[in-house]
Formats: structure tokens, sequence, C-alpha cells
């Protein structure tokens, strides 16, 4: 019959179809992957930047509010569009390679200003430099190490909403988790992983006391010598409480807290009236309190206390806060200094 298929010739010819469709299929798919991930490569590169600056694939997830797989795809995909490994996977954290480390050079730029491109329009568009700063720092900071930087930063940028939390370390610590603070300016002993730190100015530690105190006249100072005289200190969850404390204890030396209180000008003022000594950070020594005081570098035996920035790691800096840190050291934050951990409060 004339219209009738032959079941053999039929079958091959599915087959054939079959074959011709699965040969297409992979060049399909990719065309459309590559297709897809171009039309994401900013997404990939904000992913990049992210498990660079934070070190791990689950850290830039929470950042990001993605799943760990989804940004494990974004790396890759963005590693086969380039055709070369950027980073190296270790047990603890992820390093870049060579060819990762220029990227990021690269990347990290374009991804801060996209993050930031909402307030730097608005500041654009006004013709100058106008937004909100927030930074952290103890009452010793704010009154002593950052007149001079307000001062600058003000007359640079007088439409910038500047506001100083006057908060201890710990609060501190809080405001930049919560993202309610820039940056922090202070002092750190303990640094917890999740925060960046950048020492900048040293400080001596310094006995203080009344000219005429016994020890007054006397160039060199023991630790021992301080064990008759009672001591005037800060509250105990302060730093300076704790440093003074461990440097004796070690030392296996005796001492007394005659009054604790807090506030260095406060500390300075029962000093001068003789109601005890005191070791102070060098930071709070002022020409006017050498005339009233007799000052001892006590370096030989307390260490030196240093004040910087301090930031959540992989947090972005809005162009206000970088302004502020240019100004107290430009180019201070390089991208490794994220990871770093340093030396925490008054």
């Amino acid at each position: 019959m004339a219209g009738k298929l032959n079941p053999a010739k039929s079958a091959t010819a599915k087959r054939r179809a079959r074959r011709k469709a699965s040969d297409s299929a992979p060049a399909a798919a990719d065309a459309a992957g590559r297709f897809y991930y171009k039309g994401n490569r900013l997404k990939q590169l904000r992913a990049f930047v992210y498990i660079t600056r934070l070190g791990t694939l689950s850290r830039a997830a929470e950042a990001l509010f993605l799943s760990q797989p989804s940004v494990s795809l974004q790396l890759q995909a963005l590693e086969r569009e380039l055709g070369m490994p950027l980073v190296e996977r270790t047990r603890r954290r992820v390093t870049l390679t060579d060819a990762g480390e220029a990227l990021y050079e690269m990347a990290r730029p374009l991804v801060e200003g996209f993050e930031n491109l909402d307030r730097e329009f608005i500041a654009k568009t006004r013709g100058k430099q106008s937004g909100r700063l927030v930074v952290a720092a103890g009452a010793s900071t704010i009154q002593y190490l950052l007149p001079d930087l307000v001062k600058a930063y003000r007359e640079r940028y007088p439409d910038v909403h500047l506001q100083l939390a006057n908060v201890t370390g710990k609060d501190g610590m809080a405001l930049l988790r919560a993202d309610e603070a820039d940056i922090a300016i202070g002092s750190m002993l303990d640094v917890p992983n999740d925060i960046a730190w950048a020492p900048v100015y040293h400080y001596d530690p310094m006995l203080i006391m009344p000219p005429d105190h016994p020890l007054a006249s006397q160039d060199t100072i023991r630790l021992e010598d301080l064990s008759p005289y009672g001591l005037i200190l800060p509250p105990q969850r302060l730093t300076t409480f704790r440093l003074v404390d461990m440097v004796f204890q070690q030392r296996r030396v005796p001492y007394t807290v005659a009054i604790e209180v807090g506030g260095w000008d406060v500390i300075k003022q029962y000093v001068a009236m003789g109601l005890g000594i005191s070791i102070v950070t060098g930071i709070c020594i002022t020409d006017a309190d050498r005339e009233r005081l007799v000052v001892r570098n006590l370096r030989q035996y307390f260490p030196q206390r240093s004040y910087g920035v301090v930031m959540r790691k992989g947090k972005f800096l809005s162009p206000e806060a970088r302004a502020f840190i240019d100004l107290i050291k430009p180019g201070l934050l390089t991208h490794r200094d994220y990871d770093e951990s340093g030396h925490s409060e008054r």
C-alpha cells in the first residue's frame, strides 16, 4: 500500500531525530548559560568580593542573604567565564590566587560603587559631599583624640551630619554589628573575629602625682615603689584597670586602689588634690597637666596603648566614612586589613 510506512525505517528516523536533538542540546544549553551568567556578572563579582572580604563562603552567604550553594555557584560561574581559578579553598578559609588578587583590585571599587550608588548620586546632584556619618568612640577618645579630626572634617564637609556616639568598647561593638555606627575610633586589647582593627596612634603609660608627693623627686621609679601609695583608677570593667592589675599580678607586686572613678579629667583633678596617684594613658596628658602634676613614663612596666579605626569586617564604607578615615591616615584600610586581628575600650 503506497501510503503505508516501513516500521524499520520509521524507528531509524526517530533515533536519528533524537540524536540530532541530543547533539544540539549542549550547545544550546551552553549558549544559554553564557548569556545567563554574563547577564549577572555584577552578582558574581559581588559574591566574589564578599567571599574575599569575609574569608569564607558561609560568611559571604550570610552577608548577602543567600544560601551558601548559591554563592558557590556564582563563584564557579565567574571562574568558568574568566577561564581560571580565582580562589584556593582550604578547611578554614579561602585564599586568593594571583588571578584572584588582580580581579579583586578591579572588582572591589565597582562593587563598592554600586553599593553606595544612591548616596553618591545624592552627593553628586547636590554638588557637594552630603550624608550622615556615625562614629562610635569612648569619652577619652572624643575629648583628646578627635577634636582636631572633627574640626578638619567639618571644614571640608560641612553638609555631612556627623554624630559622635559616646560609648564604651562593648557598646561600640554592638553599634558596629547592628550597622548603627559606620566606624569606631578607640583602643582595643581583644579583637573579635568579625571586627577589623587598624591602629594608628600609640601612647605610653604615665604615672601622675602631685608635686609634693614623696616619689616626685625621683627620676627613676620602680613598680615596687608604688606599693605604699593608693592608686586612683578607672572602673574595673575598663581596660586600664585590667592592664594595671595584670602587670602588678604578673610581677607579684602588691598594690592598693584608693579611689575607683571614671573620667581622666576627674582622675587628674583628684591626683592634683593629693588624694592619690594614678597610672594613665599618655593620650590624656596636656601641657597644662604637666604644670600642675609630676609625670613619669612607665613604659618599662606597662604596655603602650594603641588607638585607631575599628569596623565590622565585610562592611562597605560610605564615602563619608572613607573621607573621615583618609583624614586619619590616607589608604589606612586596604582589603588585607579587614582580615587582620590586632590589639579593645579605655
